[in-house]
Formats: C-alpha cells, sequence, structure tokens
C-alpha cells in the first residue's frame, strides 16, 4: 500500500509500505495511483513527494507476480501519469531504488538521494530488460554511455558513484554500440537480454521518445516468453529454496538454532586455506591460521594480507589484517568455536589431524574439513563427537566464490549442519547442504563429464572443438581449458588414490579398461610427460611460459592424439557440437539424476545451484536438472540410451531408474520431482 500525508501543509508526502523492500505489488501501484490522485487534486498541495518507509525507497517489481495473471494497474501508465502531473514531483531515494522501483523515481521530475543509496536496473539478471521506460529515460537523464553500463550489467552503484555523460555526436554513435555490442555478446556467452537491452538503449538514442518506448515494449514481449528467463528466474527463486530444504532422511537441519561462532581457525595455509581464512576474517570473525612449515606459513602471511587489502580497496573499508593471528603449533586452536581442515587431500594426513583436533579442542567445537571427495564420516569416526563433524567444501579461490557444499554424514547433528550453513551465509556463500558420497554433489556428476570429454578425444575430437561447443553453449571455460587451469596432476592424484591412473595394465586388463569398465589413460600419460596445465606451460594446450594464460593449440598434442588412436586401433571419426553436448552434458545430468535417487541432494534446486555457482553452468540455461526438464526428460531418456547402446562399456550412460519413473509418470514439471522420488523412497 502507498500512505498519504501533508507535510508543511503544502507538500503531500506518499511512503511506499510493503516490507520489507517495499516491492512494487499490486496493492503497492494501487496505492501509489490513488494517493498521487488524491494529492494532485488536493489545491493546498503544491508539490509532492514519494518515499519508502524503514529507509528503503523501492526493490522493483514484485517478482512472485511473474506468470500470474497480474492485477492492479500497470507499471507504464502509471509512470506516464506521474510524469504527466502539473505539480513538482519528487523521489526522495534511501536505501535502494532498483529495477521498477528506480523506473518509478525516473518518472519523477526531480531525484533526490542518500549518497549511500544503492540504485540500479538488475531486469537483465531475471532474462529481461527495464520495460517501464528505465531504457528510454535513464540514457536521456544520465548519457548513454552510463546507461548501457547499468542496465547491461544489473550491478547497483552507490548514488554518488553515477556519473553523467554527454551523448556522443550522432556520428560516433554507431561505433559506440558496435563497441557496445561485440563486448555484451562475449561476456553474454549465449544470454539474449543483454543483447535486447542495448537494442533497447540503441532506440533511445537514435529514435524519439515514443517510437523508443514501442521499441522497449517489443523487446520486453519476446523476452518475457523466453525459456532463458525462465531459467533466470528460476535461479533467482531456487538460490533462496536452497537455503531452506530439509535433508532427506527427514532431519530438518534449517529449524535447528545455529551456534554462535565468533572464533575460527583453519588448519594448512594452502591456496584453498588461505583463501578461507580470508573470507572468514572479512566477515569480521577471528581467525588462528594455523601452517606447520615455516616457509608456507611466511608465504601465507604475506599472501593473506595481499587479498585482504585488494578487497577492502574495492569495497571502500579497511583491511581485517587484525582479525587474524598465525601459528606453526596446532595447540594454538584449543579455544575456538569452529575448525576448518585444509590440508593436503590426502586421507591418511587429514584423519590424523581430526585425531589430533580431538585431542587438542575444546568439548563442543565443530570440526569442519574442505575436503573435495573424501569420506566426511570415516574422518568423523576420529574424534569423539562424531555429531560435531560436517564437511565444508569451498571452491577456488575461497574468498571469491560463491559456492559452500556443506556436506553431513549419517551422525551429523542437524546443530552442526545449521552451524556451518549459517557460517557460509555470513561469508556470502551459496550453502547447499548435501550428503556423504564420493565427490558429494558436484565431483561426483563432474567425474562422468570429463571422461566423456577424454572418450570423444579418443574417437577423434579435439581439445579445441570440445572446448568450443562447451563454450559456445555458455560455460566460460571447456573441459580442457578447465583442466590446464586448475591442474592436470590434481585430478592426476586422485585417480592414482583410487587405484586407476596405474601405469600399463593392471590386473592384465587392457590398457583402456580399469575395474571393468572403459578407461582414457589419456590424462595421466600427459602428466607422466610433466604437462601439468598452465604452471608448466603445456597441458591441453601450450601456454607461452609457465603461469601464462593464453592457451594455444598444440600440434604435439595433436600429433600425440594420432599416435595414441593407432597404438590402440581407433580410427578417427567426426564428431560434430551436438555430439559433444549430448554425451558430456546428459552423463552429467544423468549422474544427477542417481544423485537424487540416492538422497544426497534434497531436490533438483540443490544440484543446479551447485552447478550455476561452483561449476560455471550457464545461469541462462537454470542448471543441469532445469535444463534436462527444458530439454524434455523423453530426450534426454532417448539420446543416454542411444550411447549406452553404442558404447555398452560405460555403466553410468544407462539411464537411471528415477529418469525412467519421471518419464513413466509423464514427465512433470521440475517442482513435481520431488513427490516420485519420495515414492520412490518408500518403495525401497
Amino acid at each position: 500500500m502507498a500512505k498519504y500525508s501533508r507535510v508543511s501543509e503544502s507538500v503531500g508526502l506518499i511512503t511506499l509500505q510493503n516490507p520489507p523492500v517495499n516491492a512494487l505489488s499490486a496493492a503497492v501501484r494501487q496505492g501509489i495511483v490513488d494517493t498521487v490522485e488524491r494529492a494532485l487534486s488536493d489545491p493546498k498541495v503544491k508539490s509532492v513527494v514519494i518515499c519508502g518507509q524503514n529507509g528503503i525507497f523501492c526493490g522493483g517489481a514484485d517478482i512472485k507476480e511473474f506468470g500470474t495473471n497480474m492485477s492492479g494497474p500497470l507499471l507504464v501508465p502509471m509512470i506516464h501519469a506521474i510524469e504527466a502531473a502539473n505539480k513538482p514531483v519528487v523521489a526522495a531515494i534511501e536505501g535502494s531504488a532498483l529495477g521498477g522501483g528506480l523506473e518509478l523515481a525516473l518518472g519523477c521530475h526531480y531525484r533526490i538521494a542518500h549518497s549511500k543509496a544503492r540504485l540500479g536496473l538488475p531486469e537483465v539478471t531475471l532474462g529481461l530488460l527495464p520495460a517501464a521506460g528505465g531504457t528510454q529515460r535513464l540514457p536521456r537523464l544520465i548519457g548513454v554511455p552510463a546507461a548501457l553500463d547499468l542496465i547491461t550489467t544489473g550491478k547497483p552503484l552507490d548514488a554518488r558513484r553515477i556519473s553523467t555523460y554527454p551523448c556522443p555526436r550522432p556520428s560516433d554513435l554507431d561505433a559506440l554500440f558496435e563497441g557496445v555490442m561485440e563486448k555484451v555478446r562475449q561476456s553474454a556467452r549465449g544470454a539474449i537480454a543483454p543483447v535486447a537491452c542495448v537494442q533497447a538503449v540503441r532506440a533511445a538514442a537514435t529514435q524519439p521518445y515514443t517510437q523508443g518506448m514501442e521499441r522497449e515494449k517489443e523487446l520486453m514481449a519476446t523476452l518475457f516468453t523466453s525459456g532463458q528467463a525462465r531459467a533466470l528466474q528460476y535461479c533467482f527463486f531456487a538460490q533462496r529454496a536452497v537455503s531452506r530444504w530439509s535433508m532427506p532422511n527427514g532431519a530438518r537441519w534449517d529449524t535447528s538454532k545455529p551456534r554462535p561462532v565468533h572464533k575460527a581457525a583453519v588448519i594448512g595455509l594452502g591456496t584453498m586455506g588461505r583463501g578461507i581464512t580470508v573470507a572468514l576474517a572479512q566477515t569480521g570473525l577471528s581467525v588462528i591460521a594455523v601452517e606447520t612449515q615455516e616457509k608456507q606459513l611466511m608465504d601465507a602471511k604475506q599472501a593473506v594480507s595481499g587479498m585482504l587489502e585488494r578487497g577492502a580497496r574495492r569495497r571502500g573499508v579497511a583491511p581485517a589484517l587484525d582479525k587474524i593471528s598465525y601459528s606453526h603449533d596446532i595447540q594454538a586452536v584449543a579455544d575456538v568455536d569452529l575448525v576448518i581442515e585444509a590440508v593436503f587431500e590426502d586421507m591418511g594426513l587429514k584423519k590424523k589431524v581430526f585425531q589430533q583436533l580431538a585431542s587438542i579442542c575444546r568439548p563442543g567445537t565443530f570440526l569442519c574439513t574442505n575436503t573435495s571427495a573424501l569420506d566426511v564420516d570415516h574422518l568423523a569416526s576420529q574424534t569423539h563427537n562424531p555429531e560435531l563433524v560436517v564437511g565444508m567444501h569451498f571452491f577456488a579461490p575461497a574468498h571469491v566464490m560463491k559456492l559452500l557444499e556443506v556436506v553431513y554424514g549419517p551422525r551429523s547433528s542437524p546443530q552442526a549442519v545449521a552451524t556451518a550453513m549459517q557460517l557460509g551465509k555470513k561469508m556470502g556463500k551459496v550453502s547447499v547442504a548435501v550428503g556423504n558420497c564420493p565427490g558429494f554433489v558436484g565431483n561426483r556428476m563432474l567425474k562422468p563429464y570429463m571422461e566423456q570429454a577424454f572418450f570423444l578425444l579418443e574417437e577423434g575430437a579435439t581439445p579445441e572443438l570440445v572446448d568450443r561447443a562447451l563454450e559456445e553453449f555458455g560455460f566460460p571455460m571447456g573441459v580442457f581449458r578447465m583442466s590446464d587451469l586448475s591442474g592436470l596432476d590434481v585430478g592426476w592424484r586422485v585417480r592414482k588414490g583410487d587405484g586407476l591412473a596405474e601405469p600399463g595394465a593392471p590386473s592384465g586388463q587392457p590398457a583402456r579398461i580399469r575395474q571393468g569398465r572403459r578407461y582414457s589413460p589419456l590424462g595421466d600419460l600427459l602428466c607422466e610427460q610433466g604437462r601439468f596445465g598452465q604452471k608448466t606451460g603445456q597441458g591441453w594446450y601450450q601456454y607461452n611460459k609457465p603461469g601464462s594464460q593464453v592457451a594455444r593449440s598444440d600440434p604435439w598434442l595433436h600429433s600425440f592424439l594420432e599416435g595414441y588412436r593407432a597404438q590402440h586401433g581407433l580410427v578417427a571419426r567426426r564428431i560434430d557440437n551436438q555430439e559433444v553436448l549430448d554425451r558430456c552434458l546428459y552423463a552429467l545430468i544423468n549422474e544427477g539424476f542417481r544423485i537424487l535417487e540416492d538422497g544426497i541432494a534434497a531436490g533438483p534446486e540443490d544440484i543446479d545451484m551447485i552447478y550455476v555457482f561452483g561449476y560455471g553452468w550457464p545461469r541462462h540455461r537454470g542448471g543441469p536438472m532445469f535444463y534436462a526438464s527444458m530439454v524434455g526428460l523423453g530426450k534426454v531418456l532417448e539420446r543416454l540410451e542411444h550411447y549406452h547402446q553404442a558404447h555398452p562399456d560405460v555403466p553410468y550412460l544407462k539411464p537411471c531408474s528415477l529418469l525412467w519413473r519421471l518419464v513413466a509418470s509423464g514427465s512433470p514439471p521440475l517442482h513435481k520431482w520431488r513427490e516420485v522420488i519420495r515414492k520412490l523412497h518408500s518403495q525401497l
């Protein structure tokens, strides 16, 4: 609703009231129409001020109304009526003016904003554009370059940082828009909303206002019904939903009260430990950072200080250097509330650390492990209180990446999970609770995805072809560029630990068979040559020097693949982009169905948010499980059956029984999958 009052007799004050952000719901829009009409018809009122209650102007449209039969006044004619008012109307902006809230302010005759108020048009992040005149009024108010930046990125800015630039001369407009369009297409990676935003702003710069509004309306109509808008809006709600689901075993961590964490410790200051230390310190916690090797400790001090200082400069705050104390003695963690172990990914080493922590830490201390794949329950068994042990799987760089997998074992208490989830939220992470199994959710699904990429190389593809197909789909990096970035030796170490990456043919099996199924030793063979990726200057690609990030095609690698195929009697064939996508993505999706079937993830939203925030899955495709529902579960099933028949020695290509059940149930929409999963579990 909107409250009306008179101030100083001559000023009509309209206060938007819809906690928490005064969103423009149907009731609020109707209230604005009614109160504006009342103010304009009051002869004593000489001017009108619109503000929001509780220090927030307006957070924009009520997204819950999207996809429904919207009632109440439409936003565009409402703002037009304000703009046409015969009395001056002023927007008094505190807190934030976002989306439709900023468009409302743009329709007023004047705007006054607090210096710390946040202004932005985030519609592009939902697959839309500002369609209540935002693409037409903002460029006319602050200039085309500044408006393009706000509208195409969706990132809000402090009011004091919004600069006004004069519109370029007509002769410069074409060059400006061509340059912006090229930049936007590269960063959008297939998303259509940023491109439509540029087109709408171009109409503002080249056409009369009325025609520009028509162009904005046309572009919005196309976006509003698009699959990409559905995917992005699904992500918006799914991101919030994953923080509330119960565990598949029925326990509800979200109803358990988390215990406060004031002092934390990090054990091991390699790359991950350093990032975790920074993330904890930036939340205001006191952190004890432990590294037993003196040189590693000194290097870590310098690296952590640098990360904190750079982050503080970006945010305009003081670096939290005083929040961290360093030690080479694990005894220093005796009085902390929570410990995060981040030592080398070796079960023997981690077991030793947990045995030490169990004897050092006071009773009730939460013990967390940053393992990316190892058995959390086995680590918990090394302690006196296994209910206090959970996994906190961060993603590198840990102070930047938004995903946190919180891994619970069968004995983890709901309070331990709740505490880890709450701590993740304080660090600004999207925290997802998942069950304990090898690789948890993200890395378990990644394994068949990467294996299919290796198999495609054996059959005739090149790293460039596979990566190009995946990047055109929307991933920031394909399999092989990403492998070079993270280091081929990382996966090699895991495979050796699993008994897979052994030289020659173990147990008398053929070289391309491991543990009774097809295996590609290509990555192992490169590692044996010392080709670990960017760090060594050679991997799946070649680099000018170690550490360089510019990947170039490597003739040696192509010759190596030809020799490998000849050695194993493989005949290269033509592989197209669609086969790359089908085999890599559907293998990954099939494993996602198995994870749901096993109860490792509570629902498809959990899997999708893990892949969007941790593995670069394009948001405008919604996540792997959402993508499967958009493609059609019947098609996913048919393609998996086809490839399993072609490759019977790859068991994970066999369609999961949950996928069969969903198709047999008529391929219900994604939000109905839980019902089928519950029935499946009740029959087990």
